[in-house]
This record gives structure tokens, sequence and C-alpha cells, in this order.
């Protein structure tokens, strides 16, 4: 327990502790956090295909060549692209703690856009963002894009435009290693966290054994209760749970995934843009630089898989 606590009194100090040149977006990681122990979650929309999204036309124009009038050259004449993403999901988009940079798999899908706009990966500005201001701030476009373990889904599509998918997950649970549970089956009744915003706050809610969802503003806070004993278990998408498992010990991740977690670019209602977005992905899938991100990120979990094939209405 002594040592439990010790985790996670480091995770509490580095996550006061940031200071880089991410931008914080105003106050949004200060969400209160909240228990629903009753209430379904809200029924799941089924009003299009979410992973289909736009087809790219024509060739990629030149890094500095941008179409007049298009967003990307206002992001060009701006001279960075902004995107949002979070600052502790190990692996996908966490502050290195050694640079004070948030870095990442996302976060490396953010450079090569930028890179095909300026010629430069390093054009970028990061925001850092809560899960729950994720669709707000693409849909006002303060940030031009958001990569954040996000699952596309048709009720985000209303507001935001995703790109193909650029990485396949799915949702399974963080227990202690002395639990005997197997899968979220075995939490009835138990308090299983996710982060606020998230489509995995949902699907606790919604799960057949009625577990007491909790919310918590990010994963990040989320281990710090588990590893506190505030709550029994942590629910989101197995690639967030490697990094959670990563930094402590006395955790396993168990069960098989139930749901399907397409992530997709978020990005405002730009049909031009989406189109250039897919463009790179499509671009980076056939050249092997899906490839090199994944192995660099998550190649201690084995073999790369195939890229996500991408889907066009």
């Amino acid at each position: 327990m002594i040592r439990r606590l010790v985790i996670a009194g480091a995770a509490v100090a580095l996550l006061a502790g940031c200071t880089s040149t991410a931008t914080p977006v105003g106050q949004a990681r200060a969400v209160a956090p909240s228990a629903s122990p009753s209430g379904p979650a809200a029924a799941a929309d089924d009003s299009c295909h979410p992973r289909e999204s736009l087809r790219p036309t024509g060739t990629l124009p030149a890094p500095g060549k941008m179409p007049a009038g298009s967003l990307m050259a206002k992001i060009y004449q701006r001279g960075r692209l902004i995107l949002g993403t979070s600052q502790d999901t190990l692996l996908f988009s966490s502050r290195n703690a050694f640079t004070g940079k948030v870095d990442g798999f996302d976060v490396d899908m953010g450079r090569q856009i930028a890179q095909a706009i300026f010629g430069d990966p390093n054009k970028l500005q990061i925001k850092v963002i809560a899960y729950d201001q994720r669709v707000p701030l693409a849909q006002s476009g303060q940030v031009d894009l958001v990569a954040d373990t996000m699952t596309m889904n048709c009720a985000r599509w209303k507001s935001v435009n995703f790109s193909t998918v650029y990485y396949d997950a799915g949702q399974r649970v963080l227990v202690s290693s002395a639990s005997t549970a197997k899968s979220m089956d075995d939490l009835g009744g138990k308090k299983v966290c996710a982060a606020v915003g998230s489509t995995s706050l949902d699907n606790i809610k919604a799960y057949a054994s009625k577990p007491i969802a909790v919310g918590r503003p990010g994963f990040a806070d989320c281990l710090v209760a588990f590893q506190l004993n505030q709550v029994d278990a942590i629910s989101t998408d197995d690639t967030i749970l490697a990094g959670l498992a990563a930094q402590d010990p006395y955790a396993k991740v168990v069960g098989d995934a139930f749901t399907k977690e397409p992530y997709g670019l978020a990005m405002p209602k730009d049909d031009q843009f989406t189109r250039f977005v897919n463009a790179v992905l499509e671009q980076n899938r056939q050249n092997g630089t899906w490839t090199k991100t994944y192995n660099k990120w998550l190649g201690r979990f084995g073999a790369p898989p195939p890229p996500p094939k991408a889907e066009y209405r």
C-alpha cells in the first residue's frame, strides 16, 4: 500500500509541476470529479458510418504551396499548425520528463500534417486540452486538429470532421494485480474510472453488469484515484491502459476488448482541409511512415499490424 501511494504522489507531482511550451486551453482540466451510479448512457447514434471520411482529390500540393484561400494556406501564413492533445496519455501524448515536451504517437500524427504544410514537422504548437473540450475546440477552430485517442462516432461527426482512421483500439479494464476480476463482467457494483467527456465513461455506464462509473478530468487522474483505492478499476482503450499499467507495477490489464474504438483526427467542418489531411495519411500508409511511427511508440507490444484501411463515403 505504501509503495502505491508513493507512485500516486509522484504522478500528482508530475502533473502539478508541468511547465513547457505546450499551451493549456483555459481551465479545461479543472473539471470536478463525478460519480454516476445510475442513469443510462445516451443511446448510440448510428445515423452514419463513422469510419468513413472524405476521399482525397488530386495530388498533394508541395509544402509551402497551399491552395489560395484554403485553411492550409491560413495555417501556413500563421507559421504553425495548432494541435490539441493531452499531456498524460503515455505513448500517445504525454509530457517527456527529460525534455518537458509533449510527445507520442498522436503528436507525431500532428507533426506529419505540419510536415505536409510547411516541409517542417516542428512547425507545431501543442495546446493541452481536456477530453471534454476536444469537440468544442476543434469545432470552433481554436485548434486546427485534435489528435487525442479520440473515437470517431456519429454524434461527434455532427460537430466536427474526422480524418480516416489512423489507429484501431478497443476498450478493456485495468485492475489491481491482486484482483480476481477477469473482465468488466466481474465489476458489477464496483467503481470504475474513466475520463469525463470520453466514450469510455459512456460505455461503463451502459455495461450490463452495472459497474459504478466514476469520472475524472483525465486518465492520469484515474490512475491516482486507483492508486489511492478510491476506485476499483479503470476502463478505457487498451492503448491508454498499456501506458497506465507501465506506470504501476501493482496493476494489470484484463479481459478482451469489448468495444471497437477507431481513432480519427478531428478538425473544423472544412471539407478541403479534411481531404488534405486524408491525402497525407494515405501517403504515409503507403510509404511506411505509419509503420515507422507505430514501431517508434508501440513496438514494445509486438510487430506492427497493417495500417488501418481508409474508408471513404
